[in-house]
C-alpha cells in the first residue's frame, strides 16, 4: 500500500492503522514521484491526499490512469465539498474518504476495495464469459469491454460497477444492493459515489450519455441495465 500525504502525522497514523492489520505500507510526501513508486513497488491500494506541495491529487490521480494503472485509489481528504467528491471520483479515484478518519472505517473501505481488486469477475455468469448487448461487448474473465471494436478504458470500480449491472439486466437493482456487491459493504457511505461513478461509466459506454439506453435510472430505488432497447 502506498500513503501519499504531506503531513507526517498524518502518514504516521495511516501506517499504523494499516500495518496493525497486516498491510505492508510505503510513504511519499509528494505527488511527482507517485507514478513511479507505482511502477516500482506494484501497491494494491494508494491512499492519496488532494492538498500537496507539488502537485495536486487530482494531478497526480490523472496522471495516473493516463498511464493505464488501475490501482484503486481512495481519496483522504480535509476537502469534502460536493465539486471536490465529484472531481475525484470523475477523475478516477474508486472512493473518497474525509479526515479525520476512523481508523476501523478506514480500515473496512480499504478492506472492500482490496477483495474486489482480487475477485476475477462479479457475480452472475455468461456463455464463455462475455456478456454482449447490442455494440457493448463485456469479457469478465479478460476485465474488458468493448464497444464495437473500440476498447473502452474503465477504472477497476467501473468495471466491477458494470459488469454488476450487467449481470442482472432487467433487474431494479437499489443503491444498498449495488454498494454491498460491488463496494463490500452493507449501505452506502455517500450515494452520490454510486451516482458518480454511474454518469462516469455513461459518458464512456453510452451513445449519448444524457439519453442512456443500457444503465437507466430506477427513480427512489437506484438503477437498472437494460438489455434491450427501451
Amino acid at each position: 500500500m502506498l500513503v501519499v500525504d504531506d503531513d507526517p502525522l498524518i502518514r504516521k497514523a495511516v501506517r499504523l492503522t494499516c500495518e496493525s492489520a497486516g498491510f505492508a505500507v510505503q510513504e511519499e510526501e509528494r505527488g511527482a514521484p507517485v507514478l513511479d513508486r507505482i511502477e516500482t513497488f506494484h501497491p494494491d491500494l494508494v491512499l492519496l491526499d488532494l492538498m500537496l506541495p507539488d502537485l495536486s491529487g487530482f494531478d497526480v490521480c490523472r496522471e495516473v490512469r493516463r498511464a493505464g494503472h488501475r490501482v484503486p485509489v481512495l481519496i483522504l481528504s480535509a476537502r469534502n465539498e460536493e465539486i471536490d467528491v465529484v472531481l475525484g471520483l470523475e477523475i478516477g479515484a474508486d472512493d473518497y474518504i474525509q479526515k479525520p478518519f476512523r481508523p476501523r472505517e478506514l480500515l473496512a473501505r480499504i478492506g472492500a476495495h482490496l477483495r474486489k481488486a482480487r475477485e476475477p469477475s462479479p457475480e452472475g455468469e455468461a456463455e464463455n464469459g462475455r456478456l454482449v448487448f447490442r455494440d457493448l461487448t463485456i469479457d469478465l474473465p479478460e476485465r474488458r469491454v468493448l464497444r464495437g471494436e473500440r476498447i473502452v478504458t474503465l477504472t477497476h470500480t467501473e468495471f466491477d460497477l458494470l459488469a454488476y449491472l450487467a449481470t442482472n439486466a432487467g433487474k431494479a437493482l437499489s443503491r444498498e444492493r449495488i454498494f454491498n456487491s460491488v463496494w463490500g459493504m452493507a449501505r452506502p457511505i455517500e450515494t452520490r459515489v454510486i451516482d458518480v461513478h454511474v454518469r462516469n461509466l455513461r459518458r464512456k459506454i453510452e451513445a449519448d450519455p444524457t439519453h442512456p439506453q443500457y444503465i437507466l435510472a430506477v427513480p427512489s430505488i437506484g438503477y437498472r441495465f437494460a438489455a434491450v432497447k427501451p
